[in-house]
């Protein structure tokens, strides 16, 4: 089993460490922790956020000793790992790839040596997982893509990227949950929101969960954007 490590941040907060690399096994363990955390202690526990091979755990110091918490996260890791394939809830992601809403896929296809059509069938061919939300509130980090399509961010970022932008990066793909400068290449757009305020459950997208992209044409996106 993989070594864990645990640092104070603060005197309220904790950081677990688990291996310093993008793995589905590492980040099942940690939203695994995650949720049995939230269970067990729920009423000292503020918030526990996963990262890529991180879990900072926000708790009330004037509720819970540090150090026993520490020992329930150790605990908690001797747990047997769950299968990350089976964590999480299945999403399916409409996308109108091209044109005006994917300026970018004529120059993704141009540097991959391959044609638009076969960029969108790499990119919706594969079921990605959330690893983190972050950034702006309800933007999935989502990995990974084909290897063909990892590409480094571009060279110049926009100033302002539309809401609802699919756009991959350094291996990930992503949605751009609110219009927000950005350095990802934009392949198309989908009318669903990642972020929602007026909704009960305001984002989207939790970490292990798994994304599916299908390809959509022009009139679907707007009967769905507008319905």
């Amino acid at each position: 089993m993989d070594p864990v490590t645990i640092i104070a941040a603060g005197d309220a907060a904790l950081v677990v460490e688990l291996p310093q690399r993008v793995d589905p096994e590492i980040n099942a363990r940690l939203v695994q922790m995650a949720e049995a955390l939230r269970q067990s202690a729920g009423g000292v526990i503020r918030d526990a956020v996963v990262g890529y091979c991180t879990l900072t755990v926000y708790f009330d110091p004037l509720r819970v000793d540090a150090s026993w918490l520490a020992a329930e996260i150790l605990n908690l890791a001797r747990e047997d790992p769950p299968d990350a394939c089976e964590q999480g809830a299945t999403i399916e992601v409409p996308v109108c790839y091209g044109g005006e809403l994917g300026p970018d896929l004529v120059d993704v296809a141009r540097v991959c040596g391959c044609s638009e059509e076969e960029v969108v069938r790499l990119h919706s061919e594969v079921t990605y997982r959330v690893y983190v939300v972050g950034f702006v509130p309800g933007f999935a980090y989502m990995g990974v893509v084909d290897d063909r399509l990892a590409l480094p961010r571009r060279t110049s970022p926009r100033t302002k990227v539309p809401a609802g932008s699919v756009a991959i990066a350094a291996g990930q793909t992503g949605i751009y949950p609110i219009e927000t400068p950005g350095g990802w290449h934009l392949l198309g757009r989908t009318p669903i929101r990642p972020f929602d305020p007026g909704r009960a459950e305001p984002v989207l997208f939790r970490p292990g969960d798994r994304v599916r992209f299908r390809a959509i044409d022009r009139r679907t996106f707007d009967q769905l954007a507008f319905a």
